[in-house]
């Protein structure tokens, strides 16, 4: 069973920003993994998107990946999903990262601007 692997807008954003191989350093971190994007990630990307052309190419490589509903912010969204589906997030964000680690939830993160690593499995 694959481990089911949520990002955040700028888990998308990381190849744009920073030339990493998403799929590639999931796998390499995670083995055999399923993406998905919630929906109120694509809502947050959606609004970046008007005025950052980083935001629109995360918005057509979200499209690779399977998309779950989810309520709230995305911030919210991310944390109720990962606890019910025990998901990994997948995101830069430092906020994110601290509820994601008070709540027991695994979470993945880029290091050195090149490569991921994997916390909390």
């Amino acid at each position: 069973m694959p481990q089911l692997a949520l990002l955040d807008a700028n888990a998308l954003l990381m190849p744009f920003q920073f030339q990493v191989h998403l799929d590639a350093e999931l796998r390499r971190v995670l083995g055999d993994v399923e993406v998905a994007v919630p929906t109120p990630v694509l809502a947050e990307l959606a609004l970046l998107a008007d005025h950052d052309r980083d935001a629109r190419a995360a918005q057509r490589l979200a499209k690779n990946y399977r998309i779950m509903e989810g309520h709230g912010s995305a911030d919210d969204a991310l944390l109720d999903l990962a606890a019910e589906h025990r998901a990994v997030v997948v995101t830069n964000d430092q906020p994110l990262l601290d509820r994601l680690k008070a709540a027991g939830i695994p979470r993945v993160f880029l290091r050195s601007r090149n490569h991921l690593v994997a916390e909390g499995l």
